[in-house]
């Protein structure tokens, strides 16, 4: 599946502001970046760095007045997500060392008070990639998915008790139900072809069979049409910008994802 994604960013800067960016996503196994458009106005200088997890960073300093981010992919991508019902868990000692960090409770995850919670939700299910396919489903039974409810990130803990959140808030309960089971799982953010309403969107990976499966807790209908720009512990680690100072709030952001045939 070929898909050409869009995202613009527009401030009104009131004081020189130190910017982070993360929106290069990178060639992998499952999605192939063949053309890339970044423009900044104005025009400024760029360091770019990859993070902890890989993932490409742009760091520069946006001067006082309009400053705009545009940036434009076109990506081959898989046509559906790999399913793998009955992948076997991973033990501990078997993990690769890279993925040992997902395990641990992080910021969003407290992974640590969803213990007994996990083993309720998953009970009679085959260890490793059925776990996770119950908790997928329990998610999207139970917690409400509302596009716009929240612009700050929920904890895990949070998510359980409003019982409602957005991508990322659904994802991060995810994320800790798997770790309390020792499932090592990651948030993913990027775009998908046909979220509605269209904007950046999160879900979860975990960790089974010796590899990395997709999950999504939004009652998305779509078995495909992802393009992943970060991987992180939770949003604190995937944020596609952060800037440092006085705030300053986006004035527009325009998201746009289609399919379409190259020449």
């Amino acid at each position: 599946m070929w898909l050409r994604a869009s995202y613009e960013l527009h401030f009104d800067i009131t004081f020189p502001t130190p910017f982070i960016l993360m929106l290069r996503p990178r060639s992998g196994a499952q999605q192939w970046i063949a053309r890339e458009e970044y423009a900044l106005s104005p025009q400024l200088h760029v360091d770019e760095f990859s993070d902890l997890f890989g993932n490409l960073c742009q760091r520069l300093v946006a001067p006082v007045g309009p400053f705009s981010i545009r940036t434009q992919v076109e990506v081959l991508t898989i046509d559906a997500v790999d399913r793998c019902p009955g992948a076997e868990f991973v033990e501990i000692q078997n993990l690769p060392y890279g993925v040992l960090n997902y395990l641990l409770p992080s910021r969003y995850c407290e992974a640590e008070q969803f213990n007994h919670m996990a083993q309720e939700i998953t009970a009679g299910q085959t260890l490793g990639y059925d776990q996770v396919a119950c908790i997928e489903a329990w998610l999207r039974r139970n917690i409400s998915y509302e596009p716009g409810s929240g612009d700050l990130p929920v904890s895990a803990v949070g998510v359980n008790i409003n019982q409602v959140g957005v991508c990322r808030d659904l994802s991060h309960l995810g994320i800790a139900l798997c770790r309390a089971l020792s499932i090592p799982a990651r948030l993913v953010v990027g775009y998908l072809e046909g979220l509605v309403p269209m904007d950046m969107h999160a879900w979860f990976e975990a960790y089974v069979g010796d590899r990395w499966y997709t999950f999504d807790a939004t009652p998305t209908t779509s078995p495909g049409g992802y393009i992943a720009i970060g991987y992180g512990r939770d949003a604190a680690d995937v944020a596609v910008f952060n800037q440092f100072g006085p705030p300053a709030y986006p004035l527009s952001q325009m998201v746009h994802v289609e399919q379409f045939t190259p020449e």
